[in-house]
């Protein structure tokens, strides 16, 4: 054979055994991937096109769906306790994100000058967003702030007379929202590890030039951590519409007191498993994804007119 056959016969028996070598490795990347596709497909997407059908439907869950058309859409127009459940998930919103991230900010802010005991701070600053929606700190939050409460205790040292705070419809809604606010440890440990990422030479070289600590903070900090702030404004956000065991266990699930802590998420469960109108609560559910989905859609769009990339 000559040395020209021999180096084909060569380049062959390694292209085939590179080609046993991939399909091996793409058997084992399939294996480890299943698991993953069967959640997708079985736990997300599955349900999300299920929900999508039953959305058109009369459905209580003992009866076959009933296809009714735009009915559950057209209902939404005359539906009271939804417009009322819509106002008061956009205040919440709206003032408890931005309070919840100012915070946050704050706190880093005084944490990154290198304070003793810095790790001991931050787990303990912390400790507030693993607690905050979990069942106990919300019944927690409901005898804080009950007639009876913690709060009144302490105003009545002052000779202040309390009220029922949760019971009042003029002030439950803002107890849900301090609830939110006093769980800024998530984002305040992302800011903590963006302010860590500034280079302290800019500060040196702002004071050389005689810039005082707040030019500082406005010329160098926040433009530095804007992509930050966008970050946990984004995730704020989500997560704030989606609110829902505050307002379920503070107001025993409904939403009261005159429907003052109704959040969206609390209207759904009680059109879907109160009411049993589940077609109605899977029309509502696509509209709180709409409503998400437009809001982080408006946060991108306008984030190139004050996020800064250092690219």
């Amino acid at each position: 054979m000559s040395a020209l056959g021999e180096f084909r016969s060569l380049r062959r028996s390694r292209s085939r055994a590179s080609t046993s070598e991939e399909t091996r490795d793409s058997k084992a990347a399939a294996i480890f991937l299943a698991p993953w596709l069967i959640g997708l497909l079985g736990i997300t997407i599955g349900p999300m096109i299920a929900s999508l059908y039953l959305a058109f439907t009369d459905y209580n869950l003992l009866q076959d769906p009933e296809f009714t058309g735009l009915e559950n859409i057209r209902r939404m127009f005359s539906d009271d306790r939804l417009a009322q459940s819509l106002q008061v998930t956009f205040t919440y919103v709206i003032v408890s994100v931005p309070l919840q991230l100012v915070a946050a900010l704050g706190l880093a802010l005084l944490l990154d000058r290198g304070i003793r005991g810095l790790p001991l701070y931050r787990s303990i600053l912390y400790l507030p967003s693993l607690l905050g929606a979990s069942v106990a700190i919300a019944v927690l939050w409901r005898l804080v702030f009950g007639a009876d409460g913690l709060v009144n205790s302490f105003l009545d040292l002052f000779g202040i007379e309390g009220r029922g705070w949760v019971s009042d419809p003029d002030t439950a809604l803002s107890t849900l929202i301090i609830l939110h606010v006093w769980t800024f440890g998530a984002p305040m440990v992302i800011f903590l590890a963006g302010l860590r990422q500034i280079p302290r030479e800019l500060y040196e070289a702002a004071a050389t030039d005689g810039a005082s600590r707040r030019r500082q903070l406005f010329s160098i900090t926040l433009p530095l951590l804007s992509p930050i702030i966008f970050f946990n404004l984004v995730l704020g956000l989500i997560g704030s519409f989606q609110s829902f065991t505050q307002a379920f266990i503070v107001s025993n699930g409904t939403g009261g007191p005159n429907d003052s802590t109704l959040f969206f998420s609390l209207y759904l469960y009680q059109e879907g498993f109160t009411s049993f109108r589940m077609g109605y609560a899977s029309a509502l559910a696509w509209l709180l994804l709409i409503i998400i989905g437009a809001f982080t859609a408006l946060n991108f769009w306008a984030s190139k007119y004050w996020v800064f990339y250092n690219d």
